[in-house]
């Protein structure tokens, strides 16, 4: 069975500065996800799910759904913030989204096979989607627990333009993850790459120490799970009353990791991450692409 690419594409983007998921940055206008969706298609995905706020639906559409027909079969789902499970309501003063396995939750009710989960604004690079999507194809009919990860190493994935938010991943002989640690300032000093931990101290790690770019895969057994945790998280009167708290992936996957209910393989890749994290980014990320199409790896025009 093909596996399906599940794109979180809901955020603004407050960073950035608007809709960068919509932001033409290949030499025919192509958006970054116009990118995965191809490497995707080329690593044997069979089908796309994209995850998006209602209130951008129809440019959404136009710009974006209409190019892929006649390529790969997709659909959207939507995320809002009052969407919650029966006896639950939004704390008043919330505006904040709910985080992205909320935005996972969304896909539940369309996606009945292997599924790969990414964000719209990172350009991951082809061979993440292959090494994913050869981990996924090749379960067995109706596995159940084994997940996976792509582990990023860490030093191709910062940003010329200031500090990144990566989570940082532990390891056991197995190469199973045993810990993903979320770290909200990471970037290269004359030490090496470090990251800033909770007592503010700069803590060094070797370039190739496997970080967590929000490519995941699971099964659809992941989704029961996820319904569950995030009923004892909205049960939680801590995060009820921080109007910022989100229900992440890495909280649910860290959760089934520890109750030893699931794995979670951390696959290595050679991809270099780049992305428009700050407006700044943007005419690097042109000339990278450019580049790659220069040298033939992507078509002047994807699709």
């Amino acid at each position: 069975m093909k596996p399906t690419l599940l794109l979180l594409a809901a955020g603004m983007g407050s960073r950035y500065g608007g809709l960068k998921q919509l932001d033409g940055l290949g030499p025919n206008g192509e958006t970054i996800m116009d990118y995965s969706i191809y490497d995707a298609i080329q690593a044997g995905f069979g089908k796309i799910v994209f995850v998006i706020r209602k209130d951008f639906e129809q440019e959404f559409r136009d710009k974006i759904l209409s190019k892929y027909e006649g390529h790969i079969p997709a659909e959207l789902v939507f995320q809002s913030l009052d969407d919650l499970p029966a006896g639950f309501s939004v704390p008043a003063g919330r505006v904040k989204p709910w985080g992205t396995n909320h935005a996972v939750l969304m896909a539940k009710d369309v996606i009945k096979e292997p599924f790969c989960v990414i964000n719209c604004d990172d350009f991951y690079n082809r061979d993440s989607f292959m090494v994913l999507g050869k981990f996924l194809s090749e379960l067995p009919e109706g596995s159940r627990n084994r997940y996976a990860m792509v582990g990023f190493r860490v030093s191709n994935t910062l940003s010329e333009n200031g500090t990144v938010a990566r989570g940082v991943c532990s390891k056991d002989e197995n190469d199973n993850l045993t810990t993903v640690v979320e770290r909200t300032e990471i970037e290269r000093h004359e030490a090496g790459v470090q990251y800033k931990d909770e007592q503010g101290q700069w803590v060094t790690v070797p370039d190739n120490t496997p970080v967590s770019m929000n490519v995941w895969g699971f099964t659809p057994d992941y989704f029961a799970y996820s319904e569950a945790y995030f009923k004892e998280f909205l049960s939680n009167p801590a995060n009820l009353a921080n109007l910022k708290a989100e229900f992440f992936i890495p909280l649910m996957v860290n959760k089934l990791i520890n109750e030893g209910t699931a794995t979670v393989k951390v696959l290595d890749t050679t991809s270099k991450w780049f992305g428009v994290t700050y407006a700044a980014d943007r005419e690097s990320v042109v000339e990278k692409i450019q580049k790659l199409v220069d040298e033939g790896v992507y078509p002047a025009k994807l699709f």
